[in-house]
């Protein structure tokens, strides 16, 4: 069965009556008119529906706990909404924790993850109730146990785990092969159970995590991570008399960024996770666990597109097109830091244009700032606007100020309504945490 992270484009994407794009009932060009550009839009049907997707995927397993990666977008909106289709969360600083709190989420529903929290986040974490910490090096594990310990409190863990499997994604997004910054590799788990049951008992051991990296494409990789898994609740109970009843295996499913990208769907994923869990629980005679899920790319991405409007052009003799948008990598930097790919097309009607090969580039004082290579698009003029799609992950929550820019705002799309849910960033807003010292201010000429 199909699911929507296998879509270029959000469920309710068509051209209306005026040859316009129209996503969530709302024409793209009015969006553009009325906000501005660049532009990040939501489709709140699609996010909806992909939920959705995961829920029925994974419902013969009665132990299943879906929590969003926040990393991949984080607002109030966003999370008030994931949260009332029974998302969990896994955040990974004190930001992600403040904001999902404030959306009202019930902070028991949220796993603390990440390499090296700092004292202060672990605290905040405590004070709000966060249910999990995804506990990732020894050094964390003391100041977890010193931090609860002056709390008078008892701190549920899971202990994350470096399962060394390595996928063929980019090299920056992997994070489950043995040369990582993140995790307890499979020989210091021992030393580190030894120091949770003899000393740092002020945290509760609930079981392990594992995320093996993100934009997967291959099934297996899900199967050997679970293997591990299970192998190792297994061992540790022999070993220990611990009856972990928790497994985290992370997220990673990708999503169609291009006409040549074939994610497998969430059913697919499901039917292997389950089968091979319940393969593994009978293998290792463990009791079924509970099992963690965190998507968060193949969530939230295709349910966003972001608005360019098309200024400047430059035709290299003999050589490529240009054509430049009003934003850019400070508002999408996953093609210069990845050499990520995007389909764009014109939002606004260009009946019987024939189309051209661009070079879209984006409007920053950097030559690596191009946001596609090889656009083929009807022929563009200034004022044109450009919808690029599946660009609801990593571009808000990865977005800058470079240049000195103010970042976009963000409108959720549905049933013809549009609603403001991140404000556009004002001028005023760019230097609001400046200060001139008082000696500059006297010295001033």
């Amino acid at each position: 069965m199909d699911s929507i992270n296998q879509l270029l484009k959000p469920v309710s994407t068509r051209i209306n009556d005026s040859g316009n794009i129209e996503i969530g009932g709302c024409d793209l060009v009015d969006l553009a008119e009325k906000y501005s550009t660049p532009l990040y839009v939501l489709d709140e049907q699609t996010l909806r529906g992909i939920c959705k997707d995961y829920k029925n995927a994974f419902k013969s397993y009665p132990k299943v706990n879906m929590m969003f990666a926040s990393k991949a977008l984080c607002s109030m909106a966003t999370s008030k909404l994931l949260y009332d289709e029974g998302f969990g969360f896994d955040v990974v600083s004190a930001g992600e924790i403040y904001t999902v709190f404030k959306a009202g989420v019930d902070m028991s529903k949220v796993l603390f993850n990440g390499n090296n929290k700092s004292l202060d986040e672990l605290t905040l974490a405590m004070e709000l109730g966060v249910g999990r910490i995804s506990v990732d090096n020894f050094f964390e594990l003391s100041l977890l146990n010193e931090i609860a310990k002056s709390h008078q409190k008892f701190v549920n863990i899971l202990l994350r785990i470096t399962p060394g499997i390595e996928c063929h994604t980019h090299e920056y997004i992997q994070t489950g092969h043995l040369d990582s910054k993140f995790g307890f590799d499979l020989t210091q788990i021992d030393d580190a159970v030894e120091l949770i049951l003899t000393e740092y008992t002020n945290l509760k051991l609930m079981g392990l995590h594992a995320h093996i990296g993100s934009q997967i494409f291959e099934t297996a990789v899900y199967e050997d991570e679970i293997e591990i898994l299970v192998k190792e609740v297994a061992r540790l109970d022999k070993k220990f008399g611990l009856e972990l009843s928790e497994i985290n295996i992370g997220g990673g499913l990708g999503v169609k960024y291009t006409g040549n990208d074939r994610p497998p769907s969430v059913y697919e994923i499901a039917n292997l996770i389950l089968n091979k869990l319940n393969f593994c629980i009978k293998k290792y005679s463990v009791t079924s666990p509970s099992l963690y899920i965190e998507p968060g790319r193949s969530i939230i991405s295709t349910a966003g597109v972001t608005l360019y409007t098309v200024g400047s052009s430059k035709q290299v003799p003999k050589g490529k097109t240009y054509i430049a948008v009003d934003g850019g990598m400070a508002d999408n930097p996953r093609p210069s830091m990845y050499n990520a790919e995007y389909i764009a097309e014109v939002a606004n009607c260009k009946e019987n244009s024939q189309e051209k090969k661009y070079t879209v580039a984006g409007r920053f004082c950097e030559s690596g700032d191009i946001l596609i290579k090889d656009a083929y698009l009807p022929e563009l003029e200034e004022g044109d606007i450009l919808c690029v799609y599946n660009t609801g992950a990593y571009n808000y929550s990865m977005a800058s100020n470079y240049n000195r820019v103010q970042k976009p705002a963000m409108v959720l799309v549905n049933n013809s309504q549009s609603d403001i849910i991140v404000k556009r960033e004002t001028l005023e807003d760019l230097i609001s945490h400046d200060e001139i010292p008082d000696r500059l201010k006297v010295n001033a000429k």
